[in-house]
């Protein structure tokens, strides 16, 4: 079991929502962190209840990255343990890149401790396979570029969704009208399947099931505009048909012989 050291940061990924899907690891750290910096507007509070009584909490709504970097070094410099909790998973999304690298231009020792992403909580709570054996064996992680964001030509959704792939969109509730155009660019009909997840495994967490054409107006009645994944793809829909040979009674492998094979 690793220690949890004084004068580092941990850049903590808080899963998506529920707290009891915060890793063991995560846990621990917190429970004997000095300092916390969450991100207010995308964790669940109660999270917060595995800090201990005396630790110092911010949010990071409202702070910039000078002053986020300037805490955690600051903190970690007095010989303080940071927590640094992000959303999901904070390779996704998480715009932890340039954290990590002022961390180590201010000589700054860190670890990344992963979380469950909102893809694989959306998943569970659909109760769907993301690859579904001959329906799709690949997942497409991506979002259509907005504001704060350029997407290079090559990543657009037109382009990636020609792969006809399992398709998990973050950060793309707000563009739904785009989404169904550059599906639809792609070839997609206006009823290929799609879901709509909204705060899974929130306590208000919201399920709308949908298809390509009626994104944006599903998306408008339900009232969801934000912290939302978009899924796309026939695994939604694949039925019995569909079925993996790892459990099948006829198929062998090196720790199985099917039934009615010959003793070695």
């Amino acid at each position: 079991m690793r220690d949890v050291r004084p004068g580092w940061v941990y850049i903590i990924g808080a899963g998506p929502g529920d707290p009891e899907l915060l890793t063991v690891r995560a846990a621990r750290i917190l429970e004997r962190a000095d300092v916390v910096i969450y991100a207010d507007s995308l964790i669940d509070q109660q999270v917060l209840e595995y800090c201990r009584a005396d630790a110092r909490i911010l949010t990071s709504s409202n702070r910039d990255l000078r002053e986020l970097v300037a805490i955690m070094t600051d903190s970690a410099r007095g010989g303080l343990t940071v927590a640094r909790l992000q959303s999901g998973d904070p390779s996704l999304y998480g715009a932890i890149s340039e954290q990590m690298q002022e961390l180590q231009a201010n000589g700054v020792p860190f670890e990344i401790v992963p979380g469950v992403s909102a893809v694989f909580a959306a998943a569970a709570v659909l109760q769907r396979e993301l690859t579904v054996p001959g329906v799709s064996q690949t997942v497409i992680l991506t979002r259509v570029e907005g504001r704060a964001s350029a997407v290079p030509p090559a990543s657009s959704l037109q382009a990636l969704a020609q792969h006809r792939a399992t398709i998990a969109l973050f950060l793309s509730a707000a563009l739904a009208g785009k989404v169904s155009r550059e599906l639809a660019q792609a070839g997609y009909s206006s009823d290929a399947p799609a879901a709509i997840v909204y705060r899974a495994t929130w306590e208000d967490q919201q399920i709308v099931w949908s298809t390509v054409g009626h994104l944006a107006e599903d998306l408008r009645l339900a009232g969801i505009h934000r912290q939302a994944l978009i899924l796309v793809g026939p695994f939604l829909t694949a039925g019995q048909a569909s079925r993996s040979k790892l459990y099948d009674a006829s198929y062998s492998h090196l720790f199985r012989r099917s039934q009615g094979s010959p003793e070695p």
